[in-house]
């Protein structure tokens, strides 16, 4: 495929040079990926496939309007730039105001420290999910079903903008996921474990004890006392953190969710406190390692590291050039899409809290009730609302981890929750099986980490 990219180098720079002049801002996205998905459902394969992509999008800005188009053929990329055009320049009654960065040529890659996934045959990712589908299904007689999810993409994007900026990006990520329920008379108990990389083939290659772990924790709930609903102060481990973080508090940060909601802006305002001193909030790309880690976003904005609270206050929230253009702000290199069939827009990247001075076992001192929640199940958010499933929980006794228990769902207001943070964990760990949605465009790779926390006035769901 060089031959395609080379083309695509020459040409997206020929017709930058040719349109630009009849609109303020011009980008040009060109995408090749391939990939595999193999999904076993039990006994049955439902999805086994490898494919090709190839690809662009066409964004086109005038006087505030957008107009997008997307093409998989390179011969039909004319019709497509007049069709983003002409949109463009229909709905634009405004003034264009794209905050500015610095134009880039660069061509880059992400590096693998093992081995690239398209070097691994087909037959020898089915057998590895084979082996872990055994795992799971010979864990117990209880388990009734059972999914393994693997997936691969590679892309190579070129960015070419009016600007001058020309870009050349790539990178390899990886995905599994295991599902096993387990089933006694009418109870029903399901455990989830998710892994992913940018790094490694090799980092699917060796977790049997977490694929097993997803079987033990179905089986064991089916046993497990429902956990007393109630208002409790809890710990929970870092997993749990970083979906805290990401789903509850990350996508407020999001700038096009703050200023397309004059309400959330003035409640995300800079300067308020959210949180005790000792609490840290960074997103960023610039991290390297990590699934939503990158050197350049869909924009062509250098990637960084961005501090949205610093000692408990908003100090920071995450742009593309547009949403940093109309609040006056400065672009943060958060413009992602999912591919080329949609458009960029604000997304995190790598979303984590800085850990902070408390042993661990000190967060469970003087808890005389409480929950201690681990791994997550699923969840929710719905604006500033949250509800989290943990995966696994006890309760706290006395400030001992006490008896196990289930059905643990843990829900609040992400600001309240924030301010009765109590104490911050000295342990880390990052959470790679993060896949993000919004406005459609939903697995989009990001990272997660943090410490563990304990909190207070946590609404625990369970029996009454």
């Amino acid at each position: 495929m060089p031959t395609v990219l080379a083309d695509a180098h020459n040409l997206l720079s020929e017709l930058i040079a040719h349109y630009s002049s009849r609109v303020d801002y011009l980008a040009i996205r060109f995408e090749e990926s391939e990939g595999t998905n193999i999904l076993l459902r039990g006994n049955q394969v439902d999805t086994l496939s490898e494919g090709l992509s190839i690809g662009g999008q066409v964004r086109a800005c005038y006087k505030g309007g957008w107009g997008f188009a997307s093409f998989n053929q390179l011969n039909t990329i004319k019709e497509r730039l007049e069709e983003a055009i002409a949109a463009a320049r229909i709905v634009g009654d405004e003034e264009t105001l794209l905050a500015p960065i610095k134009p880039v040529q660069d061509k880059c890659q992400l590096p693998l420290v093992g081995t690239d996934p398209r070097q691994i045959p087909l037959a020898q990712k089915k057998a590895l999910c084979d082996r872990y589908n055994d795992i799971l299904k010979n864990y117990d007689s209880k388990i009734a079903t059972t999914t393994v999810r693997y997936s691969d993409s590679t892309q190579k994007v070129i960015i070419a903008t009016s600007e001058g900026t020309l870009i050349e990006q790539s990178w390899a990520d990886m995905e599994m996921r295991f599902v096993a329920t387990a089933r006694n008379g009418g109870i029903v108990q399901t455990g989830r474990e998710t892994i992913g990389s940018r790094q490694a083939y090799e980092d699917l290659t060796n977790i049997d004890q977490q694929v097993r772990s997803a079987a033990q924790r179905a089986t064991d709930a089916l046993s497990l006392p429902t956990v007393k609903g109630g208002t409790y102060t809890v710990v929970i481990d870092p997993i749990l953190t970083g979906l805290f973080v990401h789903e509850a508090f990350g996508h407020l940060s999001e700038a096009d969710m703050a200023y397309e909601n004059p309400d959330l802006l003035e409640v995300m305002s800079i300067g308020r406190r959210f949180g005790p001193e000792e609490l840290q909030i960074f997103d960023g790309a610039a991290p390297v390692g990590h699934r939503g880690s990158y050197f350049y976003d869909d924009e062509g904005t250098p990637a960084t590291k961005t501090q949205l609270i610093k000692d408990g206050i908003l100090v920071g929230r995450l742009h593309s050039r547009e949403t940093a253009g109309k609040l006056g702000e400065t672009p943060t290199g958060n413009a992602r899409c999912l591919n080329y069939y949609y458009p960029p827009i604000v997304r995190m990247t790598n979303t984590w809290i800085e850990p902070g001075k408390t042993p661990v076992e000190d967060l469970f001192e003087g808890i005389k009730e409480g929950v201690y929640a681990r791994n997550w199940l699923g969840g929710m958010t719905n604006g500033e609302m949250f509800t989290f499933s943990a995966g696994e929980a006890w309760m706290i006794r006395n400030g001992k981890i006490a008896e196990p228990v289930k059905d643990v769902t843990l829900s609040g207001n992400v600001f309240k929750t924030l301010a009765d943070i109590e104490a911050i964990g000295n342990d880390f760990y990052w959470d790679e099986s993060g896949g993000c949605g919004k406005s459609g465009q939903s697995g989009l790779p990001v990272g997660c980490g943090g410490p563990s926390l304990r909190i207070r006035n946590v609404v625990v769901g369970g029996e009454v």
